[in-house]
């Protein structure tokens, strides 16, 4: 009886600790299974992201992106530079010398900016200067055309004794040529033209001008008239004014300055 239960106590033990095996050994495979599972999870996940991944080199996608954002900030620093040397402020460009010496320790030797070559730009008005005292010196009109520049452009002096009688407002038969070499000169401009009428300060009394204001007017009217409708000066620019006494360019004390004052300017506008 001893021996039996012995031999069943043993049995039972032996199951047991079969039993104890087995349900170690499932418990490992649950566990090395769920393991395996979590590996192969992450590695899916890194499989997907490897492979959403715009910028990886196994990629395709949106690769000219990077491309393209070079150029252009390429593109933007060439801009840069070339409005910046388009625009070079000569003070600025030697404050900036000189902060590079001093940072430096040294002496920035300077670009001698006035020996650089100055470009030209001929305008119209330059043109009609030149083209005026070439006038002048050509036909002997020194003592009766005088051209002056100012803030309000080009003025030519036309004085009496070239273009009126004394105290008429009538154009000379000498007159009409000067006036038409003078046209031949200005209606080619885009500028503006204003005639200009001028008396001395010795007052006028008469049926046709009862004052000098009258006279400067008339006289500014017929040499406009006659640019416009003999020489094809363009209306559309001409403008009158007639200040009598009132504008000299010499002074009236004396014989020479009246006869300078009486006159009619031709004036380019800038």
């Amino acid at each position: 009886m001893s021996l039996g239960r012995k031999t069943d106590d043993a049995t039972l033990i032996a199951g047991s600790s079969g039993f104890t095996k087995r349900r170690n050994s499932g418990f490992s495979e649950i566990q090395t299974g769920k393991h395996a599972s979590s590996k192969r999870a992450r590695a899916n996940t890194q499989i997907d992201e490897y492979e959403e991944s715009p910028f990886h080199e196994s990629s395709e996608k949106d690769r000219y992106l990077i491309t393209y954002a070079d150029l252009i900030t390429l593109l933007l620093g060439l801009f840069i530079l070339l409005y910046t040397a388009s625009n070079l402020d000569i003070q600025k460009y030697e404050k900036m010398l000189s902060a590079f010496g001093n940072v430096f320790g040294t002496e920035v030797a300077k670009v001698k900016i006035d020996a650089m070559p100055e470009k030209v730009i001929s305008t119209p008005l330059d043109k009609l200067k030149n083209d005026i005292t070439q006038l002048i010196s050509e036909n002997g009109y020194s003592k009766s055309i005088r051209m002056e520049e100012n803030e309000r452009g080009i003025t030519i002096h036309i004085l009496e004794d070239i273009v009126f009688p004394s105290g008429s407002a009538e154009l000379k038969s000498t007159s009409k040529l000067v006036l038409k070499r003078v046209a031949d000169i200005i209606k080619k401009l885009p500028n503006d033209i204003r005639v200009e009428g001028h008396t001395d300060n010795i007052p006028i009394n008469s049926t046709a001008f009862p004052s000098n204001w009258h006279l400067s007017v008339a006289r500014a009217l017929n040499t406009a008239y006659y640019l416009i409708k003999e020489e094809g000066v363009n209306p559309d620019k001409v403008s009158i004014v007639g200040y009598a006494e009132y504008k000299p360019i010499e002074s009236n004390d004396t014989p020479y300055g009246r006869a300078s004052n009486r006159r009619v300017d031709i004036v380019i506008i800038k």
